[in-house]
């Protein structure tokens, strides 16, 4: 006669059948086979561990609210797509956790468009957030589109930019690439003018101006400025950009408050494509944290973005100022 389990064995057996069924994304009589029990007990396991909260879904209580937060982001400023995600335990006040929640959303709405039938154009900016989404990326066949970069790849000391992502997007995703083959920034309005003047780059730039979506990251203008911490821009630059009113930057294109590009240095020496009009194009930002609401905000009053994928704490704070 078989030894009648524990109930810490019969826990044990409920935790096994709940991860092999909502993390392991098995069927219950995969379940069954891979523990030797019938589906009958399989299921019951899996119902036993969610009951005892072995298993919880953790965005099931917050997903109102952020449902709720996008709405009215989107009625705020005139947005054509938002997305709000919960902001991640343990993030604090600010919600700077990271990329924690906005990469794996990110890497779902850029699958979503790769996935259409129809050829596009798809534009990528730089940054750590965006950079997270496309390592959350699924392999892709979809060589009907064409996905161009918005930035330079080559970083101040002549090395790879790190944040550029069009090469790891290659890696994942089966379509035609097209780098921008050029520093982040140049040394001059005259050097830029004569490097977008090259075929090669002026075919480049025509592609990123035809782009159906494009997807940005966005930097703020503090200490902590994303272009100053790499070592795209000096400290005197900095300083200089922030007495100006600097309030954020997308593809090194710094804007103000208003969500105006500020004239002069260094937008003299952004070598990136422009931003893709909004009109035409959607143009969808990833970002989030309590640093990143001014420049989040700028660029939305600007009309530089009509599409945001951010958490919650960070729509409540750009609702709030508004």
């Amino acid at each position: 006669m078989p030894r009648r389990k524990s109930s810490a064995e019969r826990l044990d057996d409920a935790a096994r059948a709940g991860w092999l069924y909502y993390i392991a994304g098995q069927t219950q009589e995969e379940v069954a086979a891979a523990m030797g029990i019938s589906r009958q007990v399989a299921q019951r396991l899996v119902s036993r561990a969610v009951e005892t909260r072995l298993v919880r879904f953790w965005m099931d209580h917050p997903i109102a609210a952020c449902l709720d937060l996008a709405s009215r982001l989107r009625d705020r400023f005139g947005l054509m797509q938002a997305e709000v995600v919960p902001t991640a335990p343990g993030a604090g006040a600010g919600g700077d956790d990271g990329t924690v929640g906005l990469g794996e959303a990110g890497a779902a709405e850029i699958t979503r468009w790769l996935e259409v039938e129809t050829p596009i154009v798809m534009a990528v900016g730089t940054g750590r957030t965006l950079k997270a989404a496309i390592d959350n990326l699924p392999p892709i066949d979809c060589p009907q589109h064409r996905i161009v970069s918005m930035t330079g790849n080559i970083a101040p000391d002549g090395t790879a930019a790190y944040f550029n992502v069009i090469f790891s997007m290659a890696e994942v995703v089966q379509a035609k690439h097209f780098p921008f083959p050029l520093p982040v920034f140049v040394s001059s309005r005259e050097e830029r003018r004569l490097m977008h003047d090259q075929a090669l780059i002026r075919a480049t730039l025509d592609l990123a101006a035809a782009a159906d979506v494009a997807f940005v990251g966005i930097g703020q203008m503090d200490e902590a400025a994303p272009l100053f911490v790499d070592g795209f821009i000096s400290r005197d630059e900095l300083v200089d950009v922030q007495v100006k009113g600097a309030a954020g930057e997308i593809c090194g294109w710094i804007y103000d408050a208003e969500g105006v590009l500020l004239e002069g240095a260094p937008n003299t020496r952004t070598a990136s494509a422009p931003i893709p009009g909004p009109r035409h194009c959607r143009v969808i930002a990833l970002a989030k944290g309590r640093r990143k609401v001014p420049a989040i905000r700028a660029a939305l009053e600007g009309r530089l973005i009509n599409g945001l994928i951010t958490d919650e704490v960070t729509a409540q704070a750009l609702l709030a100022r508004a």
